[in-house]
């Protein structure tokens, strides 16, 4: 496991963002946050892919309206996203959000500023400070350019108005659409200031780029420490978002609660069917949220080796196939009954580690 950089513990429900080494997984509704019954719906369903808090668009008066019923039904730290009217932020902190994201500076006038100070130190709900490339003032920009120093400028004002009102329970996120520049940008921030980081890369695209441009861009961060929760901002259902981040986080050792399937790439060695095996297993174990590396190869050769590190697994041939447990031959199958025995050894698997952890 990395050691994160020490920031500042903040409590966002029941979580502690920063001050230890967990990466919190986060996500947002993609519903009008004014339909409760929707949102509590897809938060729900979530929760059950691993989210762990969720953040939900507050748009209109409905929307404020409808947090306190949320709140109550969430089986999630609620984050209210708000923009401009500072109202909203004091209804949802009424409401008994567990965070609330907002830029002091795009609210007004100062004394809106200090009443959603306020009441938030009332409350106890920390604020999060949500930097985008896309959204600079132009005034920064004119002076710094397009650039990561734009962004910590912007972020520097922000916090400078929350700083002079005596208030401290601050998380930041600095997200650009450009891995790199967001990189510059968190790199920047974690030098000058101890606050925990909520990192993500806006605009990432579809699943398929903007899982690699997050993986990119956040798998860079994670590994040089820095980074409190994580979003995988990416333009299809937000299950797959949380699904993409829990892969970024167990490559790099920071979450271990997850199946994970590795196949070979396959060459010409290949004697058998294997991809729609892969995609089978991989449908097989999506929901079950527990430790468990499984390999899928393509021939014997090299078989045994290329998946010493797995748990369970199988290596296809011509004629059959091996099953293979701890890096050591279980038995050989027929080919047909390759699939059949490892979803057995997954079972079994589940039902150890089920019975372990009641």
């Amino acid at each position: 496991m990395y050691t994160r950089n020490k920031t500042k513990p903040i409590k966002v429900g029941s979580y502690q963002i920063g001050g230890n080494n967990e990466i919190v997984i986060q996500s947002m509704t993609t519903t009008k946050t004014h339909n409760v019954k929707e949102t509590i719906k897809q938060i729900n369903k979530l929760k059950k892919v691993g989210c762990q808090i969720v953040r939900v668009a507050v748009l209109g008066n409905d929307d404020a309206d409808a947090l306190k019923e949320i709140v109550l039904q969430s089986p999630l730290p609620i984050v209210a996203d708000i923009h401009f009217n500072y109202k909203f932020a004091l209804i949802a902190a009424d409401a008994g959000v567990a965070k609330i994201r907002i830029n002091p500076g795009n609210i007004g006038i100062k004394e809106h500023t200090i009443e959603v100070v306020k009441k938030c130190k009332e409350k106890k709900i920390p604020i999060r400070i949500g930097i985008n490339s896309g959204s600079l003032p132009k005034k920064l920009v004119e002076k710094f350019g397009w650039t990561a120093k734009c962004m910590i400028e912007s972020l520097a004002e922000h916090i400078q108005i929350l700083e002079e009102l005596n208030f401290k329970d601050i998380i930041y996120s600095l997200k650009a659409t450009n891995p790199i520049m967001t990189i510059d940008a968190y790199k920047l921030a974690a030098e000058r200031w101890n606050y925990p980081a909520h990192i993500g890369i806006t605009e990432a695209g579809s699943l398929f780029s903007g899982a690699i441009k997050s993986s990119v861009g956040l798998g860079i961060l994670t590994y040089l420490g820095i980074g409190n929760t994580i979003r995988v901002s990416l333009s299809t259902n937000p299950i797959e978002e949380i699904k993409v981040a829990k892969k970024i986080l167990n490559n790099l050792g920071l979450y271990n609660n997850i199946v994970e399937v590795i196949a070979c790439p396959t060459c010409g060695r290949l004697e058998y069917n294997m991809l729609p095996i892969v995609s089978e297993i991989e449908k097989y174990t999506e929901k079950l949220n527990f430790p468990l590396k499984i390999a899928i190869l393509g021939c014997v050769v090299n078989g045994l080796g290329e998946a010493g590190h797995a748990d369970i697994g199988i290596a296809g041939g011509h004629d059959g196939g091996i099953i293979f447990k701890d890096g050591k031959i279980l038995k050989s199958v027929k080919q047909e009954n390759l699939v059949s025995e490892l979803k057995i050894l997954i079972d079994e698997y589940y039902k150890k580690w089920k019975t372990r952890i009641i």
